[in-house]
């Protein structure tokens, strides 16, 4: 396992790199459990300002990821009081994986969510033995019981986590 050769970044998508965050791409026997990345900005692009904060992951000048954050939504869209923020979406391309660029993703969006004032990290994945389901948990999220869709549901405790 090679580790991350510079100080990773985040960038805001813009016309100057949008074909790099297009171009990311998971391996293929992940393609079936992610958002290819364009399909994720045009997901962005139609909700409200601050509720999709989309990001390209780079390593010195090497795109090697994107993530989508979700911030302050209502998780269950009844106009009901319960509102989260978490991971919405993580590509890393298939050359960079194992590399510490997912961690890198993750505590990045933690550090997000607690300059916003929040104390949840939540994420939601596809189960079975070929999902992240032990990348997240070995980061501390923990299993909420509840699904999204087919997606288990999970959350990470920002007033003690450390990434």
């Amino acid at each position: 396992m090679t580790s991350i050769t510079s100080s990773p970044r985040l960038e805001k998508i813009t016309p100057g790199n949008l074909e790099s965050a297009t171009g990311i791409r998971v391996r293929p026997d992940q393609e079936h459990a992610v958002t290819p990345v364009v399909e994720s900005l045009a997901e962005a692009y139609v909700h409200p300002e601050g509720v999709a904060w989309p990001r390209l992951i780079m390593d010195g000048e090497r795109p090697v990821g994107f993530l989508m954050a979700f911030l302050d939504i209502d998780w269950y869209g009844d106009g009901g009081s319960v509102r989260r923020s978490g991971l919405w979406r993580l590509n890393i391309d298939a050359r960079e994986q194992g590399r510490g660029y997912g961690r890198f993703a993750v505590a990045s969006v933690a550090d997000e969510i607690r300059r916003r004032g929040g104390r949840e990290l939540y994420v939601t994945w596809h189960p079975g033995p070929d999902g992240p389901e032990g990348f997240y948990l070995g980061l501390g999220f923990r299993t909420t019981g509840e699904t999204s869709g087919d997606q288990t549901v999970g959350v990470l405790d920002l007033t003690t986590a450390s990434l």
